[in-house]
């Protein structure tokens, strides 16, 4: 394997964190050139490269498309999880002390899938989505079994206001006793948006208490929009 994209490796991830804290989301800098971004997108109709395709619809999740990996993933992607989770990792540990819950994860990605394969969690997670006009993605969260890493990227891969509308990346907060916080993310090209799992701390009048969060995708009014997801725990 090839060393480590650049730009996750030099990004400033003490900003970062402040900003996760502070939003329950960061826009990472440039990880992906145009030509990466493209040779991504690219991949989607090779269906041999996924083990399972989703129809939103179907299942009432939206409106659109999406596709798992399957292992062995491609290695621009198998490169992009591999540098992220490391960079994560600290703010994932703070959140579990401030919250005084375990923090099972260990220091390397490849470590933590073999916790997750043992706990029968062995399906790949990493994603591929499409979206055209008229689709929408409802608010969720991605989890896939007991174990699961707090943190998640998303990849813009096309050019938002050029190759597509619409389509803002949607986070939604459930503070305690409060009404819902809702932070809306135009992805840039080849940016990554670290966010939100499941929950997160927060400081309450006792202290620190865990706030759950959803995210979700707006509408695309018009165009093609890819993103590539990575997620850090497997699937049952």
């Amino acid at each position: 394997m090839s060393t480590e994209p650049e730009g996750v490796v030099s990004a400033d991830w003490a900003a970062l964190a402040e900003e996760v804290n502070a939003y329950g989301c960061a826009l990472t800098p440039q990880v992906l050139t145009p030509d990466e971004c493209a040779s991504i997108s690219e991949l989607y109709d090779d269906e041999a490269r996924f083990r399972s395709t989703i129809d939103m619809e179907r299942y009432r999740f939206g409106r659109g498309q999406y596709r798992y990996f399957r292992s062995p993933f491609p290695e621009l992607v198998a490169e992009l999880r591999a540098a992220f989770y490391p960079q994560l990792l600290p703010i994932a540990r703070d959140w579990a002390a401030r919250l005084g819950q375990p923090a099972p994860w260990p220091d390397s990605l490849d470590e933590w899938l073999a916790m997750c394969h043992e706990a029968g969690q062995t399906k790949p997670t990493p994603i591929l989505l499409r979206y055209r006009e008229g689709d929408w993605n409802a608010l969720h969260r991605d989890l896939y079994g007991d174990l699961v890493f707090p943190l998640q990227v998303v990849i813009g891969l096309d050019r938002p206001g050029h190759d597509y509308s619409g389509g803002e990346f949607l986070l939604v907060e459930q503070r305690p006793r409060a009404q819902s916080r809702g932070t809306v993310t135009m992805l840039p090209q080849g940016h990554g948006l670290v966010f939100t799992t499941r929950d997160r701390p927060v400081r309450s009048a006792r202290g620190w208490s865990a706030s759950p969060v959803r995210h979700g995708v707006s509408t695309v009014r018009s165009g093609l929009r890819h993103t590539l997801g990575l997620v850090f725990h497997d699937a049952a």
